[in-house]
């Protein structure tokens, strides 16, 4: 614990308030990575000829390789240290992320961006862990409450500022920027956050497989991890389709109107600041359902609907859910993993971008058998399962 360790900082450790402001930038400009492609989606059907569900793989192949980094960096953030592995993964972001926008070919889009999804998950394998050696114990629930309120942000965020910079410039532009931004957060990351003077545990191979037979033999982490994956399959199944679904009858909604309704997601995620307080007045797995059933809700009636402000409201109820979900997992897997929360981290958030890779690819299958409603449906429905294995887990 930050008590017990000092810092092999020479100079005096910045504030804690911002250290967290910087770990909640870092979530939410590293994660908006995964997200920016959503919107753009027509654009590169049309400008590289390609159908909807190939164009998808512009999401998938990023949360894909997402997902499998995060079996190597966990590790590796335990044997060089988490600073260490953050710092590479933002530089290493800031020379592969503007070379997309250099792409000229379809297949060169899709394999950049798995590298870029591969190298974008240093952050959250270590980050989790970092806060856990760094802070003190008063202040951790809201520092991991911050850092959820990036990660759920950056799914409007990402999509938003995409859209925005794609109608005032190109899609190109989009790429470039963020590598900007994520060359700056690197020399900001470097001048400020302390380092441990511990370092990594430097554990062998054999550990990781001791203790992850010891996780997958645990039965609250599975059914952590089967709810897992519902949350951003479901959110990027969701964002995919609600571009079209505003654009067709009976609603037929322009870019700049569909920008703001995406936008206005961010209402929803208001919320995910305060669910360490959430969490202390009502407990977290009380937290933990009520969000899994907002979302799910919210979902449902997203696909139900006939009137605008309805289903603005209804988008915004079921973000509002994720966001309280995100936050309420994380405190579960701090609460639960002990010193193997590192670990119990890296195959969250595996599972978490495999069902991020799932969400474009099922939503548009689900799209092309049968309608929004349904979609919206069966979507929702994973969710519904979602809370009845929350009632199974024990603390």
């Amino acid at each position: 614990m930050a008590e017990t360790i000092s810092l092999s900082n020479e100079w005096k450790r910045p504030p804690y308030s911002w250290l967290t402001f910087m770990l909640f930038w870092c979530a939410l400009i590293v994660v908006s990575g995964a997200y920016v492609t959503t919107p753009l989606l027509h654009v590169f059907e049309s400008e590289f000829q390609v159908s909807k569900t190939m164009s998808a793989w512009t999401s998938s192949s990023f949360s894909f390789f997402y997902a499998i980094g995060f079996l190597l960096f966990g590790p590796l953030s335990d044997r060089i240290g988490r600073k260490t592995v953050i710092l590479i993964g933002l530089l290493s972001l800031a020379i592969t992320t503007p070379l997309i926008g250099l792409s000229t070919s379809f297949s060169v889009l899709v394999i950049l961006r798995g590298l870029q999804g591969f190298v974008a998950s240093t952050f959250a394998p270590s980050a989790l862990a970092y806060v856990f050696d760094v802070f003190p114990s008063n202040r951790l629930i809201t520092t991991i409450g911050f850092i959820s309120f990036g990660y759920v942000t950056s799914g409007i965020f990402g999509q938003v500022l995409a859209d925005l910079l794609y109608q005032w410039a190109s899609w190109k532009t989009v790429f470039f920027l963020f590598g900007f931004l994520y060359f700056m957060t690197f020399i900001a990351a470097s001048i400020y956050f302390p380092t441990p003077a511990k370092s990594g545990e430097k554990e062998g191979i054999r550990y990781y497989v001791i203790n992850s037979k010891k996780i997958f033999s645990e039965r609250n982490f599975i059914l952590i991890y089967f709810i897992t994956i519902t949350l951003l399959l479901t959110f990027m199944g969701m964002y995919t389709l609600l571009g079209d679904f505003f654009s067709h009858e009976p609603f037929q909604l322009n870019e700049k109107q569909i920008l703001g309704v995406r936008a206005l997601g961010i209402v929803g995620m208001i919320i995910s600041p305060f669910a360490g307080k959430i969490v202390n007045k009502l407990g977290v797995l009380v937290t933990l359902r009520t969000g899994i059933g907002l979302s799910a809700l919210g979902l449902f009636l997203l696909g139900g609907g006939n009137h605008i402000l309805f289903l603005v409201g209804m988008s915004i109820v079921y973000v509002m859910g994720i966001s309280i979900t995100f936050p309420s997992i994380m405190v579960l897997i701090g609460e639960l993993g002990g010193n193997i929360r590192a670990l119990v981290n890296t195959y969250y958030a595996f599972i978490l971008f495999i069902g991020a890779m799932l969400g474009p690819i099922i939503a548009i299958s689900l799209l092309s058998i049968g309608t929004y409603f349904t979609t919206f449906l069966i979507l929702s429905l994973l969710l519904v399962g979602s809370f009845l294995l929350s009632l199974k887990i024990k603390i």
